[in-house]
């Protein structure tokens, strides 16, 4: 799950957050620009419909995939982004070719309802971490931001699997100075 940062578009299996869509669709529509207005306008109105199907599909799903059902408005879609990609409003032409360069990023969610849509949950996830490294001022070394990455995919690992990080990196290092092999992170506990 990505936003629209090019970097991004190396990684073939991945899907794009549609919030971040939405917000760029919504500034379109409170441009002075008609035609971003209207562009911006259609952008929001076509994934609202289609974020309404895709969580519909999650309680119910379909016989037929969602990219079949409908796919004239995804190709009148395309056909409008292709027209804009070129247009003079900057943030408009940005938005179609956007759209147009992550088509199957954004839109294979149609296909694979029980996807996520936005990528609201990693953000939250990283929060924290994004304020306490703006506090310190990052690290000092490439090590030093390995080890930080590290440290943070495992603490976040634990938590999600109600594990004490603290109580696993302890035998991490025990382990590590009796030169024992590192131990596997912990499993989600079983209620009994």
């Amino acid at each position: 799950m990505s936003d629209g940062y090019t970097v991004y578009r190396k990684y073939l299996s991945r899907l794009r957050c549609w919030a971040h869509l939405l917000r760029k669709a919504k500034g379109l529509n409170e441009s002075l620009n008609r035609d971003a207005q209207l562009f911006g306008q259609q952008t929001h109105d076509l994934l609202a419909v289609l974020i309404g199907a895709v969580r519909k599909a999650r309680i119910t799903p379909p016989d037929t995939p969602l990219s079949e059902t409908y796919r004239l408005q995804l190709l009148l879609y395309q056909q409008m982004c292709i027209q804009m990609k070129t247009h003079e409003h900057k943030k408009t032409a940005a938005l179609a070719t956007e759209m147009l360069n992550d088509w199957t990023a954004i839109f294979q969610v149609l296909d694979q309802p029980h996807q996520p849509l936005t990528n609201n949950e990693a953000e939250r996830a990283l929060r924290h971490w994004v304020i306490l490294r703006g506090i310190c001022y990052g690290t000092r070394s490439e090590n030093g931001t390995r080890v930080f990455a590290i440290l943070i995919s495992v603490i976040e690992t634990c938590r999600k699997r109600n594990q004490s990080p603290w109580i696993y990196l302890a035998q991490v290092i025990a382990s590590q100075r009796s030169g024992l092999p590192v131990p596997a992170l912990p499993i989600v506990r079983v209620s009994e």
